[in-house]
């Protein structure tokens, strides 16, 4: 049998109205949630829509230039167990590494778990930064547009999005063993280009990939359904690819809350699923019960179960076999007339700018500061997770739900 979480399933919550606002809330697809859980859209309580409201005149009052929708502020609030303060200051660091986007160095023995910047320089990142910091508003709407970077990157990495699973999430899939870095950097494709690109692709899942699967399923889909193989990867010889998953799990973990719907770790062996038992037991409950991990017979047993078998590539124990391979093809609604939109990088600049003045406010108090709602709280949490990648986590990449769990 394979390891879940031993938590009970919490009682499923009342539907309620989402309060939406006109001014920043302009959705063109369900806004009920498939995860029937308190404090997702469509089960929200009177107290969390409050400390939305809260949220948002917080960082209108401080001119933030990010995104002040309601889902975005939910996501944020959630990943915070709704602490507004701490929710206020992830979502404002969140958007400083939008405008210039870092990640934590590895390798050098003297820089190492320090942050530097993402570099798009085809050697040696470290000594050569880019001439400006990288900007992923603008990145994703110029990186690999040709598909060269991915045509050539599946050759010796696979990672790729591709239809949905039974719930109507995107499913992503990706093998980590056997990753030759040294061929890829003699091709100049550097592990910064690889988080680069990795960014770019979870842009791209949160629009368009994600409302063309909420209009398909009309329910609002948020998260991903991800399966990891782990095949090849070594607890005694971690290697290189530790460094790029702990890298890449802080980068989705911090700027990418609240994605992970579910997550198979496959072709694990004895080893790694006894390391998972004892993560775990670290984890918030509601993490640990998204995650799976399991060996290749039970893989081919319980993927089909939550992914249908049609949807899943052959390689991944399903019967997909796409003209041109599963991994090019980036099969799903996103692709499909009738439930694409232009994701917002797509649309003229001028047509998507909102300016975040403050709102008026009855009532306000004489200094402008927010009014402070009652059950908010600031107080120890226990480790959300382990996603968009990795397992065992080092002191520098905080475990959270973007945390992939190879181990």
């Amino acid at each position: 049998m394979f390891s879940t979480a031993s938590a009970a399933a919490p009682k499923k919550p009342e539907p309620t109205e989402l309060e939406l606002d006109p001014k920043y809330d302009h959705y063109d697809f369900p806004t009920t949630s498939i995860e029937e859980r308190e404090g997702h859209p469509g089960f929200v309580t009177p107290t969390q829509q409050a400390q939305v409201h809260q949220l948002r005149m917080m960082l209108e009052s401080e001119n933030f230039k990010g995104k002040l929708d309601t889902l975005t502020l939910l996501r944020f609030l959630r990943a915070r167990k709704f602490d507004v303060v701490a929710a206020k200051k992830m979502i404002q660091e969140s958007q400083e590494w939008r405008q210039a986007m870092t990640i934590v160095e590895q390798e050098d023995k003297q820089l190492a778990g320090k942050p530097r910047l993402l570099s798009k320089a085809n050697k040696d990142p470290l000594k050569n930064p880019p001439p400006q910091p990288l900007n992923i508003d603008e990145e994703v709407k110029i990186w690999d547009h040709d598909g060269k970077f991915k045509r050539v990157l599946s050759d010796y990495y696979t990672q790729f999005y591709h239809k949905t699973d039974k719930d109507g999430r995107p499913c992503y899939f990706e093998k980590l063993g056997g990753v030759d870095f040294a061929a890829l950097e003699e091709k100049e494709y550097t592990s910064d280009k690889m988080i680069l690109n990795l960014a770019v692709e979870y842009e791209r899942m949160v629009d368009p990939r994600l409302p063309a699967c909420s209009r398909k399923a009309g329910r609002l889909v948020e998260t991903s359904c991800s399966v990891l193989d782990i095949a090849g990867v070594s607890i005694l010889r971690p290697g290189k690819i530790y460094s790029y998953i702990r890298q890449t799990s802080a980068m989705s973990g911090n700027n990418y809350p609240e994605r992970m719907g579910k997550m198979f770790v496959i072709n694990a062996n004895r080893w790694q699923k006894g390391a998972w038992t004892i993560v775990q037991s670290f984890l918030d409950p509601v993490t640990a019960s998204k995650i799976n991990v399991l060996t290749g017979p039970e893989a081919k047993t319980e993927l089909p179960k939550h992914i249908p078998i049609e949807n899943l590539p052959a390689s991944f124990y399903g019967k997909c076999q796409c003209e041109g391979g599963c991994e090019l093809s980036d099969a799903g609604p996103w692709q499909d007339p009738e439930f694409r939109r232009p994701a917002w990088w797509e649309k003229n600049d001028a047509a998507t700018t909102i300016e975040n003045k403050p709102t008026e406010i009855e009532k306000a108090t004489a200094d402008g500061e927010a009014p402070i709602v009652e059950d908010t709280k600031i107080e120890s949490k226990p480790i959300e997770s382990v996603e968009g990648a990795g397992a065992p986590t080092s002191s520098e990449a905080p475990v959270t739900e973007e945390t992939k769990i190879p181990a």
